[in-house]
């Protein structure tokens, strides 16, 4: 504490004798001299940014809000896209004017992009936002349509992840080498499980205004809720095999069953305990305050027990969105509990876009020189190729017991967009020679998923629509 403990008498005489100190008489003990340097630097009229050094973690979070509800006020008013894509553009073009006014020496932005790379991306998604976004995004989800789709889902979200990542890997590791970029082929399908995963966020919105069919839609959320949890476990079995002592066969199988089929138990155990809560109480802010112990907990809880957290919150979210909403609500629980977490999924949605603009800033950009660029434009045509393959597979199993509309695998595979786990995953990653190279080519697989792919779904879900309705339907 900093607070003087001397009599008030003795605090009168050194406030009057306080004048009288010495220009240089040592500074009072309780004044911290990392707090005065922070002082000074945050009114160096030499340096804009400086201030950001002195930031709380309260300060980054309004800052970061504050961006966000500019960037929406900013698409809103200008761009009207959607907005997931209207975002990322905004905080990207800010980014890079930052950036460009670095390049010319007119501002210095340095302290800006240390804040940027201290904000822990990857915690910040993997440990606090997911568990919210997969909660809300599976509460809205009918289970019993759900299961229509099942087996079609499973697959796309086990074996279609799997293939993916093998595809991604074998192929950025066999372009690699013909560029004469030095990357090991663990390494290379590491990075094929960072970009396995995809994000319904920016593409549901999209599939409403376009009216595509209701199974299809069904099938791309169903899938990008689970195969997050499904990707996520396959990049710790090959990260662990890459970067620690390489597991058996036998251990990583073992490491994914109890892995998935523990997530699947304990979701529906939290699930079903949640409903019975529910059920006993009428009282829609408790009921609201319980939805969110559910999937903090729920996901805190699954971390602990070393099970799947991702596909954790998404079973409970589903039992509590299906059973939960016709059993143990009522209509006015209902109402504002789908209202809340509308808002919780809006707002995190638009904090972790704006995080994904502002990441431009803590790239490698020394790591894009020589054949480096060309390995990036090559990863998101293979990336698009290994999505392509990877639905196509279990697509083609199914063709034999199942009718599929037209357009369902370009559908599925345009509309696998990558987000922010794909990024936080990257991060996470320990220092290795090649890291810096595979986070930009991470990064330049989600700009151009969020913007390119995200700009152009609506066109091609319009086309798909636009069949005939015999063809559409099953």
């Amino acid at each position: 504490m900093c607070r003087s403990r001397r009599p008030r008498s003795a605090s009168r005489r050194a406030r009057r004798g306080s004048h009288a100190r010495s220009a240089g008489s040592p500074r009072p003990p309780c004044r911290s001299r990392v707090q005065l340097s922070c002082q000074r630097r945050a009114f160096d009229p030499g340096t804009l940014f400086a201030i950001l050094r002195c930031l709380s973690t309260f300060h980054l979070f309004a800052a970061v809000i504050s961006l966000a509800a500019l960037a929406g006020y900013v698409n809103y008013r200008l761009l009207r896209l959607p907005t997931a894509i209207g975002m990322t553009l905004t905080v990207l073009a800010f980014s890079a004017a930052l950036l460009g006014l670095r390049a010319l020496g007119v501002l210095d932005v340095e302290a800006a992009v240390r804040v940027v790379k201290s904000l822990q991306f990857g915690d910040i998604v993997l440990h606090g936002m997911l568990a919210f976004l997969l909660f809300a995004g599976a509460l809205h989800v009918d289970l019993a349509k759900l299961r229509g789709e099942g087996v079609t889902v499973g697959l796309l979200a086990t074996l279609g992840v799997i293939i993916a990542t093998a595809v991604t890997g074998v192929l950025v590791w066999l372009a690699a080498g013909a560029l004469g970029l030095d990357i090991p082929l663990l390494a290379a399908l590491v990075f094929g499980a960072v970009v396995a995963p995809t994000d319904p966020i920016a593409v549901l919105g999209i599939l409403r205004q376009a009216g595509v069919p209701q199974h299809l839609a069904l099938q791309i959320t169903g899938e990008s809720l689970f195969n997050d949890g499904v990707a996520v476990v396959v990049f710790i079995a090959l990260a662990d095999a890459a970067f620690g002592a390489p597991p058996s066969a036998a251990h990583v199988a073992g490491f994914f069953a109890l892995e998935v089929l523990g997530a699947l138990a304990l979701g529906a155990a939290l699930g079903y305990a949640a409903n019975r809560l529910l059920a006993q109480v009428d009282d829609y802010p408790v009921e609201i305050l319980m939805s969110l112990a559910l999937a903090a907990g729920g996901y805190s809880l699954a971390e602990v027990l070393h099970v799947s957290a991702p596909i954790t919150v998404v079973v409970a979210g589903l039992l509590v969105g299906t059973h939960g909403r016709a059993f143990s609500m009522s209509e006015r629980t209902r109402r504002r509990l789908d209202e809340f977490w509308e808002l919780v999924d809006y707002v995190l949605n638009a904090t972790l876009f704006v995080l994904i603009g502002l990441e431009v800033l803590a790239l490698p950009i020394e790591a894009l020189r020589g054949a480096t660029p060309w390995l990036l434009a090559a990863g998101v045509a293979i990336v698009l190729l290994a999505r392509l393959v990877g639905v196509a597979a279990p697509i083609g199993m199914l063709r034999a017991t199942r009718r599929f509309a037209p357009g369902t695998i370009r559908m599925l595979t345009w509309g696998g967009l990558k987000g922010g786990i794909s990024i936080a995953l990257a991060l996470s990653l320990p220092e290795f020679a090649q890291r810096d190279l595979l986070l930009a080519a991470t990064y330049a697989v989600v700009v151009f998923s969020v913007l390119v792919q995200g700009l152009t779904l609506k066109p091609l879900a319009v086309r798909i629509n636009s069949y005939p309705a015999a063809a559409r339907t099953r």
